[in-house]
């Protein structure tokens, strides 16, 4: 058994604090000050440039991934990282929809994030040709997969309402009408137990930051099926996904397997921010995560039931149909949440009512539940939110 007590030791968060917002940016962990710190000066300061052959700096990606693969059930070698999670779909989805040239649809839901479905659209409006991008409601994917699909590309756990989708039953649907799949495991990694080879997933992208902890603007990843790595051709063919890019020829010839959906310099000093998160992983069990993560939401969502009948769950209410947050509805969403942050209790707000909570069990436990719950109780019974400094409106929500 994975000890929850051991793990939370291991993140910096202010004493006090609630911290529900693992799903929007992980916390601190306590050894990743020194590990960037230490690559900075043990490293950058003092082998400058040797750095990418004597620190390992080149091969940071590929490590990255292999310890990014165990956590989301994918083979040693399927996964890379670096770059942004845009930048991740798109070659995901353009390496996709060239292996089905005969095909013009790509079907996704409008439970996905925003940023997947302008890169769609962007790309549908690249290749012109008839292609066009089809979003139909998050319960009705499975009755739109037909022949005339190129791509099934969806996110795993909806980011507004935590609603979790069947990836094996999905893929294997979107197989039997020959389409392939492109999974955003944004809100899964590090929250879920994702099993990609099991499911038979063809493609999958996420981010470091969320569950994952490698701080704001923590590199991306992604995987390709290893039966399809030796023919997915990246859309953006970049220096480092070249197989000898030390070899400076002027055209382009892909790496093998993942390596060539790399594209720029690997953020080293993100990396190393990453390598130090990755670090607190060790030992832990997907299963545990989600048999914790179940038992603190479900003690949430009873608590604010019983307390606050005028929240509206948004979430679905049996746990094997959600991801590891918690969402509720409310008009005032945006100031009961500022409220809430005012009072030591972070969660977030997604338009346009949206009040969400994460559950991290790494970090969080019954106490930061109990706290939770009590402190929106209270907003919620004693009108704290109703200020007008709680309703203006902050860049980021």
């Amino acid at each position: 058994m994975t000890d929850f007590t051991a793990t939370r030791a291991l993140f910096d968060i202010p004493e006090g604090l609630a911290y529900l917002d693992g799903n929007s940016l992980g916390p601190l962990p306590r050894a990743a000050g020194a590990r960037v710190a230490r690559m900075m000066q043990d490293e950058w300061g003092a082998m400058l440039v040797t750095g990418w052959n004597r620190a390992g700096w080149m091969e940071a990606p590929a490590r990255a991934g292999d310890r990014i693969a165990r956590l989301i059930g994918a083979p040693a070698g399927s996964v890379t990282t670096g770059d942004t999670l845009s930048i991740k779909l798109w070659q995901a989805l353009a390496a996709a929809v060239r292996m089905r040239p005969e095909r013009r649809v790509i079907l996704s839901d409008s439970g996905n994030f925003p940023s997947d479905l302008y890169m769609a659209r962007g790309l549908c409006e690249l290749l012109g040709e008839g292609w066009r991008l089809r979003v139909v409601a998050p319960e009705e994917v499975a009755g739109a997969i037909d022949d005339s699909l190129a791509v099934l590309m969806l996110t795993e756990v909806d980011y507004r309402t935590g609603r979790l989708h069947d990836m094996a039953a999905l893929t294997a649907q979107a197989h039997g009408a020959g389409a392939l799949t492109v999974w955003d495991l944004a809100h899964s990694a590090g929250a879920i137990p994702v099993d990609l080879a099991g499911a038979g997933a063809d493609f999958a992208v996420g981010c470091t930051y969320k569950y994952l902890n490698s701080g704001p603007g923590g590199p991306a990843f992604i995987y390709v099926a290893p039966h399809l790595a030796g023919d997915a051709l990246p859309a953006l063919p970049g220096w480092l996904g070249h197989a000898a890019p030390f070899a400076f020829d002027a055209e382009y010839r892909p790496a093998e397997g993942v390596a060539r959906m790399r594209v720029g310099t690997p953020p080293i000093l993100q990396l190393a921010a990453l390598e130090a998160a990755l670090d607190v992983w060790e030992g832990v069990e997907m299963a545990d995560i989600r048999a914790r993560s179940i038992e603190l939401s479900e003690a949430f969502i009873a608590g604010v039931a019983a307390r606050c009948p005028d929240l509206r769950l948004a979430s679905p209410r049996d746990p094997a149909a959600r991801g590891s947050q918690v969402s509720f509805r409310h008009p005032e969403g945006y100031a009961i949440m500022q409220a809430l942050i005012a009072r030591g209790v972070i969660g977030d707000f997604r338009a346009p009512d949206i009040l969400r909570f994460g559950f991290a069990p790494l970090y969080i436990g019954m106490e930061e539940v109990a706290q939770a719950g009590d402190t929106l109780a209270e907003v919620m019974a004693k009108g704290l939110w109703d200020r007008a400094e709680y309703r203006a409106r902050a860049a980021v929500t």
